[in-house]
Formats: C-alpha cells, structure tokens, sequence
C-alpha cells in the first residue's frame, strides 16, 4: 500500500520535472569515516520512464573491517531507494569501530 502510494506521488511529482535522461548520484555524508571505493548508483529504467527526479537518503551500517553490512532507508522514492541501496551496499570505507554512516543521495535528469 505504502509503495503503490509513493509511486503514485513520485509519477505526478515528476511531472514538474524536465526531460528525462541519465542520473547521477552524489554523497553528503557529514561523518569523518573515509570512503575508499564508491560505486555510483545506477538510474532505474522506470523512473527514466516517469522523469523521476529526488533526494534519497539512507543509513549505511559499516562494519569494523569497512564493509557495508546493511544499508537502512530513511526518506526518498521506494524506486530511486532500491537504486542507492544497491550502489551503497557495495562502498568500502576505511576500517575503524563499527559505525552508522547517514548518507543523502540526489538523483537528477541530464
């Protein structure tokens, strides 16, 4: 229910949005663990469709060797969410104590 909600949102969202095209992620993580190999998300072939366009942001769980263990979804639309959590389960960041890592990613046309 809640996803076929956002989906809805998402469609008539995008239709304030320009032509769509490909998308690029960025990170604004404000903590001081270092990202050592960052993978950038891919953009959905739907949300192409639907000229989505938005901000995701997400919990990266890091684990003491810099493997992401789990990655939590806190805002954004379930479709550009799937794409983050994909890309960001597959960052390395320098070893340290375990740790919770907020990430915010924006997803944009080109």
């Amino acid at each position: 229910m809640h996803t076929r909600y956002f989906l809805i949102l998402g469609l008539l969202l995008s239709y304030c949005v320009g032509t769509s095209g490909l998308a690029y992620g960025q990170n604004e993580s404000d903590s001081g663990r270092k990202v050592v190999r960052k993978v950038e998300p891919h953009y959905p072939e739907v949300a192409k469709r639907m000229n989505l366009s938005g901000t995701v942001k997400v919990i990266a769980v890091v684990a003491q060797d810099g493997n992401v263990k789990k990655v939590e979804a806190v805002g954004g639309s379930p479709i550009l969410v799937e794409a983050a959590q994909s890309a960001i389960s597959q960052w390395k960041y320098a070893p340290g104590t375990e740790s919770r890592e907020p990430i915010v990613l924006h997803f944009s046309p080109q």
